[in-house]
């Protein structure tokens, strides 16, 4: 028997293995995230000594910050066709620091602890990137089906992310390690910071734990102001809350994010590779 005819022959069985592996994959990542909900669930009703709580001028600034968002994600809407360039990059990076280094400041004169209320010394860095790179690898398949579905409903689409566009068209090494910069190592952490040590913290001081972790998650999915990636950044910008409400340490948020964002880059350089 010629090898084409073996292909023929046998081109199902790895069809059918890799579709079952893939079904399995993702029944895995629903049962994890399903046990690490129930689990702060759980500790939600004993945790009664919660010292992690916001107070009202907490509230006032991520009040503040939310309008900032919504104006920012307003004024994209009504400017679609504006195209991200190095320049705004920049200039959006230093308006995202000034931002972090604003409220860091309030929370320090506040008199809060931001090591301690972040959970910075909690766990081991190890256990950090572990646990990071664990809930991330069963984040993917719940990312991707919300991808799937969306397209299944609205369309594939063409266009991608701003910064995606960016990293896709550079030309010179300068410009690509300015956005590996910014997306691997600036902005995990500001937004991390920005969504889920602060929004978060406050939404949950007034409003509970799973409202929270939705209404963040909104937040952080509009605020990328990418229609196509909705869903798939309302289901990542979720994992990531989870991940740092269950773990009690936002580092192991900032490394998903991170993770997640150097994948993205790898696979952006190399499509050669991973456009299959």
């Amino acid at each position: 028997m010629r090898s084409g005819s073996l292909f023929a022959a046998f081109g199902a069985a790895p069809s059918l293995g890799l579709n079952v592996f893939l079904l399995l994959y993702l029944l895995a990542s629903v049962y994890i995230y399903v046990s690490l909900i129930r689990q702060i669930s759980a500790r939600t009703s004993a945790a009664v000594g919660d010292t992690r709580r916001f107070g009202l001028p907490e509230a006032i600034l991520a009040g503040a910050l939310i309008f900032f968002l919504l104006l920012n994600i307003s004024a994209s809407v009504s400017r679609p066709s504006v195209q991200l360039d190095e320049h705004n990059l920049l200039a959006n990076l230093v308006l995202t620091v000034f931002v972090v280094l604003v409220i860091v400041t309030f929370l320090l004169v506040r008199g809060f602890d931001l090591s301690s209320l972040g959970g910075i010394f909690r766990i081991s860095f190890i256990r950090v990137l572990g646990t990071g790179i664990i809930l991330l690898f069963f984040a993917y398949p719940l990312i991707l089906l919300s991808e799937l579905i969306t397209q299944r409903f609205f369309g594939s689409g063409s266009s991608k992310q701003s910064i995606v566009e960016l990293f896709s068209g550079s030309r010179t090494i300068e410009q690509r390690m300015m956005i590996i910069v910014f997306a691997v190592a600036i902005a995990p952490v500001a937004e991390e910071f920005l969504f889920r040590f602060f929004l978060y913290g406050v939404l949950k001081r007034y409003f509970g734990r799973f409202v929270g972790i939705t209404v963040n998650a909104l937040l952080f999915a509009a605020a990328h102001t990418h229609f196509p990636s909705f869903a798939p950044l309302f289901i990542l910008g979720s994992c990531f809350t989870i991940a740092y409400e269950w773990s009690g340490s936002i580092l192991v948020a900032m490394t998903m994010h991170s993770l997640f964002n150097s994948l993205t880059l790898i696979a952006l350089a190399f499509p050669e590779i991973f456009s299959p």
